[in-house]
């Protein structure tokens, strides 16, 4: 025999998204320094490899269309300073300029304000997007409204794209978890300069703890998430 219990647990259940673990979600893109300073090979400061930036650009640029194509907001993160002793406040940054050997040794001269690196990749930006410039450090919530910014349109998912896999892509999921937000990182939208080794420890340390990790079509392909699909059903 049902209890009051059960039945209220099995209309529970029901309601939430297959998979992701929230009640009727509210998606939104958190696309992390997706800017000239790392994927634009004439001016970045602390670069991807070419063929990693070609790759990480086509993926985010279609999954950014399609995003758009049904209401779910792309928001971007760029990272920005003021002078070079916003970044020497950091004491592990500082001696990572002191290595020649280290791919952050450009770190503190990375996104200087007013420099080309701090721009979004312009095949990436659209005039309906949100552009959150004040990220300074990995974690996109310290020190910006992008928390603001997600609770006042009502979203309760995140779509987490861009670079790097192992810092600021892990930085912001643990974050955004610790938030309570259903976080989801777009496998083929995020990379790292440090290299493939150190891009999958990223994404494996991700979804062992803190969120999902899916390729573009399963996002795509996920019940409930797209708000214009949804309302035409």
């Amino acid at each position: 025999m049902a209890t009051a219990g059960s039945s209220l647990s099995k209309r529970v259940n029901e309601l939430i998204s297959p998979g992701i673990g929230v009640d009727h979600p509210r998606a939104a893109v958190v696309a992390i320094d997706l800017h000239r300073g790392h994927l634009d090979m004439a001016v970045a400061t602390m670069p991807t490899l070419p063929e990693v930036a070609a790759k990480v650009i086509a993926a985010n640029k279609r999954l950014f269309d399609w995003c758009r194509s049904v209401g779910i907001p792309v928001i971007h993160q760029l990272t920005s300073y003021r002078d070079a002793e916003e970044i020497r406040a950091n004491p592990f940054w500082r001696t990572r300029a002191e290595d020649p050997a280290a791919t952050r040794k450009n770190v503190l001269r990375h996104n200087i304000i007013g420099g080309p690196g701090c721009t979004v990749m312009p095949q990436l930006l659209d005039a309906r997007d949100f552009v959150v410039n004040t990220k300074k450090r990995y974690d996109c919530f310290l020190g910006t409204d992008l928390d603001f910014l997600l609770r006042s349109h009502g979203i309760n998912t995140l779509l987490i794209t861009g670079v790097n896999t192992n810092s600021c892509v892990l930085a912001t999921t643990t974050a955004a978890n610790v938030r309570d937000y259903a976080v989801i990182v777009a496998e083929d939208c995020v990379d790292s300069m440090d290299g493939p080794a150190l891009h999958a420890a990223g994404l494996a340390c991700i979804k062992t703890a803190f969120g999902f990790v899916m390729n573009t079509d399963a996002i795509m392909a996920l019940d409930g998430l797209a708000p214009r699909r949804n309302s035409s059903v």
